[in-house]
C-alpha cells in the first residue's frame, strides 16, 4: 500500500492550510473558500492528509532528551540547550511548542466534514476519528509541557482568538474524552502505514493516562493495544532504529519521511564532527552509568567486575546498540573521542577542539548506524518513531507495580523487554518489594527509550520518597565527560578506551521547581494578553 506521505505534496497544495497566524495560530487566512472545496469524499481525504502533516514533531522526539540528564545539546541557537540547564526564560531561546496550526486543521476540518455525504458512513466516522486522535494528541503534547493552554476554536479576528488559558485539568479532561470518544470509530488497523487507527489512538490514551499517574486507565489500555494482536517486540533492538526497520511490528506510530520527497534533515545534525555532522544532540555519561553489567548489577553493586578505566565493558547489550562510545568500531574507522591528536593530526571528533565534535565524547548510535543506509545524511528518510510495543510492556509494568505490586506479571513484561535485546532476567529476589521494583522499572524505562524523547517527561512525573521531582535531583549540578585515551592495537572495542577521568566539565546545570512547565512564549503573550505566564518566568 502506498504511504502517507506520498499523498502530501498534492494534498497540500490544494489544501493551503498550511501557513500560522500571528494571533494563536487559529485563523487560516490562506484556508480555501468551503464554498469551493468540501464538496466531495477526495476533498475529505486530502484536508486529512493535510492534518497528519507535522501531528507529531520529529525535531521534538529527537531533541527531548536534551532536556535531561541523558542528553545534551551543545548550541543554544537550537533551543535545548537552555531546557536542559534550566536558563529558560519567556524571551530566551526556548523550542516553541506552543504552536496551534494543527489543531486550527483539525478543527477546520471538523466543522466542514459534516458537510460531505459518504457512501459510507464509517469511513467518515473513521476519518473523523482520526482526527479527533491528532488534535487530542496535540493538546496533551502542549497541556503536559505548559500547563494548561486555550482550548480554541476558528476565529475570524485576532480579537476573537485572544482566548485565556484553560486549566490543566480541563485539557487533560478535554484530551481523555476525545480519545474515548475517536477509538471506538477507528479502523482495527490502518489502511496504509502512517494512518492513525486504533494502536495509536490507544498509545496516545495510554500515556497520557501514565503521565497523569491515572494507572488503572493506562494499564487497561495497555492490555487493549496488547489484545489486540497487531503488535510485538522485534527481535532485533537495534533494527527498529534503522530505515530497514521501518516495517517492525514493535512500531506503533512514527512520523513519516520518505526520501527525496519529504525528508528529516535533522539526522545530520546528529552525527559527529569527523562524520561531517554537528554534533547537536549527545548522550551524556550519566546515560552509560545507568546501564547495568551483563550480569544484572548495577555498576556500584559490581564491585571489581566494573572497572572505571574501561566503563564500556560488561555492559547491557543496549548500551553499544543505543551510544557510539570511544573504541568502538564505527564507520570503517575506531571511533575516537578522547585522544586530541591521532597519528599527529588534529582530531575532529576530540571534545576540546571544533564546536562539531561532540562534547560529551558520545554520539548517539539510534537512528545513526549504520551510516551507509543514507545517501545523504542531510536529507533522510528516517522515521522517529512516537510509540512502539515496548513502551506497552513497559506502561503495563508500572501502572501495575504502582497499583499492586510487586506481582508476577510485573518481572515477566520487564524479562520480555531485556531477554530480546540480550539481557539478564530480573533477580525476583533482588527486587522482591514494591520500592525496589520501582528503582528497576524507572532505569530500565530509561535505558529501553534512550534517545527517544521520553526521558524529561519521566523525570518531572516521577517523584522521591520526599515527593520531590526526579528531575530536581538528576537535573542540578555539573555536567561532565569522560577523557582518556585509545589504543589503537586493542582488539576488543569495549576495552580500546582507557578513561583517566570522568570530570572533564561541559556545563552548570539547574532545575527549579518552576522548571516543571516551560515557558508560554513572549511573543504568544504579546499577540494575546490574556495568557498568563507560568510561575517562575
Amino acid at each position: 500500500m502506498k504511504r502517507l506521505f506520498l499523498y502530501m505534496l498534492t494534498g497540500m497544495s490544494l489544501m493551503g492550510v498550511t501557513s500560522c497566524s500571528d494571533f494563536l495560530d487559529t485563523v487560516p487566512h490562506d484556508a480555501l473558500s468551503p464554498s469551493t472545496t468540501w464538496k466531495t469524499e477526495d476533498d475529505a481525504q486530502k484536508f486529512l492528509v493535510g492534518c497528519y502533516d507535522g501531528w507529531a514533531d520529529p525535531t521534538q522526539l529527537v531533541y527531548l532528551d536534551c532536556g535531561s540528564d541523558i542528553g545534551y545539546n551543545n548550541f543554544e541557537w537550537e533551543e535545548w540547550k537552555t531546557i536542559g540547564n534550566g536558563s529558560m526564560s519567556a524571551a530566551a531561546s526556548v523550542y516553541d511548542m506552543y504552536k496551534f496550526d494543527i489543531i486550527r486543521r483539525c478543527n477546520t476540518f471538523l466543522e466542514n466534514i459534516e458537510n460531505i455525504e459518504f457512501e459510507d458512513d464509517a469511513k467518515k466516522n473513521d476519518m473523523i476519528a482520526q482526527v479527533r486522535t491528532i488534535r487530542a494528541y496535540q493538546y496533551f503534547d502542549k497541556n503536559w509541557w505548559y500547563g494548561g493552554i486555550p482550548i480554541i476554536s476558528n476565529y475570524e479576528t485576532a480579537e476573537e482568538a485572544q482566548v485565556p488559558r484553560n486549566t490543566e485539568e480541563e485539557v487533560k479532561k478535554f484530551v481523555y474524552d476525545e480519545l474515548d470518544a475517536a477509538i471506538p470509530l477507528l479502523k482495527d488497523a490502518p489502511s496504509s502505514r502512517g494512518y492513525i487507527a486504533k494502536g495509536t489512538a490507544l498509545a496516545i490514551k495510554m500515556r497520557s493516562a501514565l503521565y497523569y499517574g491515572d494507572y488503572d486507565r493506562a494499564k487497561a489500555t495497555a492490555q487493549a493495544i496488547m489484545d489486540l494482536g497487531q503488535y510485538e517486540l522485534d527481535s532485533n533492538y537495534s533494527n527498529l532504529f534503522t530505515v530497514a526497520g521501518q516495517g517492525s511490528k514493535e512500531i506503533i506510530a512514527s512520523v513519516q519521511r520518505i526520501e527525496n520527497l519529504k525528508t528529516f534533515g535533522v539526522i545530520g545534525q546528529m552525527y559527529n564532527n569527523a562524520d561531517a555532522g554537528w554534533s547537536s544532540i549527545v548522550p551524556t555519561q550519566k546515560l552509560i552509568d545507568m546501564y547495568e553489567m551483563d550480569n544484572g548489577l548495577t555498576k556500584e553493586e559490581a564491585g571489581t567486575y566494573y572497572d572505571p578505566a574501561h566503563p564500556f565493558a560488561h555492559r547491557d547489550p543496549r548500551m553499544a546498540m543505543t551510544v557510539i562510545f570511544p573504541g568502538q568500531d564505527w564507520n570503517g574507522r575506531i571511533f575516537n573521542t578522547l585522544d586530541k591528536q591521532i597519528n599527529g593530526e588534529d582530531n575532529k571528533d576530540f571534545p576540546g577542539g571544533a564546536d562539531n565534535a561532540s562534547k560529551t565524547a558520545l554520539t548517539w548510535y539510534k537512528y545513526l548506524g549504520p551510516k551507509s543506509q543514507y545517501s545523504d545524511m542531510w536529507n533522510t528518510n528516517a522515521c522517529p518513531i512516537i510509540f512502539r510495543y515496548a513502551e506497552v510492556l513497559l506502561t503495563y509494568a508500572e501502572a501495575e507495580n504502582e497499583l499492586n505490586g510487586p506481582s508476577a506479571i510485573v518481572y515477566d513484561l520487564l524479562d520480555q523487554v531485556r531477554l530480546r535485546a540480550g539481557h539478564k532476567a530480573v533477580d525476583r529476589s533482588k527486587y522482591g518489594t514494591q520500592a525496589t521494583l520501582r528503582e528497576l522499572i524507572r532505569r530500565e524505562r530509561t535505558i529501553e527509550f534512550a534517545g527517544e524523547g521520553l526521558r524529561r517527561a519521566d523525570i518531572l512525573r516521577w517523584k522521591d520518597e520526599s515527593g520531590k521531582m526526579i528531575a530536581e535531583k538528576v537535573l542540578n549540578g555539573k555536567l561532565t565527560r569522560i577523557v582518556g585515551t585509545v589504543d589503537y592495537n586493542g582488539t576488543d572495542p569495549y576495552t580500546r578506551a582507557t578513561i583517566t577521568g570522568t570530570d572533564e566539565f561541559i556545563e552548570n546545570r539547574s532545575f527549579k521547581v518552576t522548571n516543571r512547565y516551560l515557558p508560554i512564549p513572549q511573543k504568544a503573550r504579546d499577540a494575546n494578553p490574556n495568557l498568563e505566564q507560568n510561575d517562575g518566568y
